[in-house]
């Protein structure tokens, strides 16, 4: 503001009153002087208040407050599609954006005003003490409702990222409101469909609880197992990239708690016939801490993969699969020979019982279908009087 500084508190007032005027951004014809006139103001005042102190006072509080609201509380445009899918279809952008981007903004479709929103709400959480348990809340509750009732909610990663950093700063013991927060709101967010859209976000609060308070990774992976996808192989792959980043920082005491069920599961992934869903999950023998893990508990794990792992090598119809699993078998053999050679022995001898068994079942069939075909021949070949 080019006025001397005694007047620039007086002109800053005016430009508030002057920027509450709305505008029809729908038209796109109508009042293009003002429009542009108007943002120009708006970026004279943030000028004016990055530069300046003590611009805050009791006048200027209440019609910094009308001007926000004026521009900000507004009803979000509706989505061109009745079903917007966050996949595939393109947001609805806010028209009124030029005078927008320059005001705290809420959630739309808009991915700038989200970006805009977790700013602004982060800051908030950061300075004002007092609201950190109601913006705690809310995001609870946001999050409830996205799960159980609607599935629609376009902020969801944003405030993942909020919640990320807000976690990070958790004091240690954790709350017992933290926990819940993690078991009842964040593990059920992996049931969603448009998981994709900020699994990234949800892993790390993840794996940001678990560093903090490590007995909390038997609950998680339970969790995770419970919600385990059963017919998604997109979501599958997410689950296993997740379970590998906790795997990352599960402590050994941990780790021995949930091998039985976290390894059935694994086994199941590398049987499955969707290949990068077993590809993944043999992955986990090229992590070295893992590996480490697996190589303590072999005598626990081994019994529990090797079935899978063996009907694979000789029966999976991708190479790179057969490949990546023989090497896993080579893991085991040089971790464990002896229960290696126990295991191959067991299992040959039940494949030769299962082939056996189903000689004798194909052979009792043609026993019953050569007995229904004399019987056959028998009423055909008498002669009625």
């Amino acid at each position: 503001m080019d006025v001397p500084a005694p007047e620039q508190p007086e002109l800053f007032l005016k430009k508030l009153q002057q920027c509450c005027t709305i505008f029809d951004f729908m038209d796109t014809l109508s009042d293009l002087k003002m429009k542009e006139y108007k943002r120009s103001m708006l970026n004279e005042l943030v000028d004016y208040v990055t530069v300046s102190r003590g611009y805050l006072t009791e006048q200027t509080y209440p019609e910094v407050v009308k001007m926000v609201s004026c521009n900000i509380f507004r009803t979000l445009p509706p989505s061109e599609s009745n079903e917007f899918d966050p996949e595939e279809d393109e947001p609805t952008l806010e028209a009124s954006w030029p005078h927008l981007q320059l005001l705290d903004l809420f959630d739309s479709e808009d991915p700038r005003e989200r970006d805009y929103l977790k700013t602004v709400l982060h800051r908030i959480y950061g300075k004002f003490l007092g609201l950190r348990a109601f913006i705690r809340k809310q995001i609870n509750n946001i999050f409830l409702r996205f799960v159980y009732e609607t599935e629609h909610f376009s902020g969801v990663a944003e405030l993942l990222e909020i919640l990320g950093s807000i976690i990070n700063g958790f004091a240690l013991p954790l709350k017992a409101e933290h926990k819940q927060f993690l078991v009842k709101v964040l593990i059920p967010l992996h049931t969603v469909r448009s998981l994709s859209l900020f699994h990234a976000q949800l892993a790390y609060c993840i794996v940001q609880f678990l560093e903090k308070d490590p007995t909390l990774t038997e609950p998680v992976i339970r969790g995770l197992l419970k919600f385990w996808p059963k017919t998604c192989s997109q979501k599958e792959v997410m689950f296993l990239g997740e379970l590998e980043e906790i795997l990352d920082v599960i402590e050994p005491t941990q780790f021995v708690k949930i091998q039985e069920p976290l390894f059935k599961q694994i086994s199941k992934c590398v049987s499955s016939p969707h290949f990068q869903v077993s590809e993944r999950a043999l992955y986990y023998w090229n992590n070295e801490y893992i590996m480490s893990l697996i190589e303590e508990n072999s005598s626990v794990i081994l019994p529990i993969m090797f079935a899978s792992l063996y009907r694979i090598s000789k029966e999976h119809w991708n190479p790179a699969i057969v490949a990546l699993v023989y090497n896993v078998l080579k893991a085991f053999m040089e971790m464990n020979s002896l229960l290696f050679d126990e295991l191959t022995a067991t299992y040959k001898s039940e494949r030769q019982r299962e082939k056996k068994k189903e000689k004798e079942r194909e052979e009792l069939w043609k026993k019953l279908e050569d007995l229904k075909l004399k019987r056959g021949i028998c009423s055909d070949s008498v002669i009625p009087t």
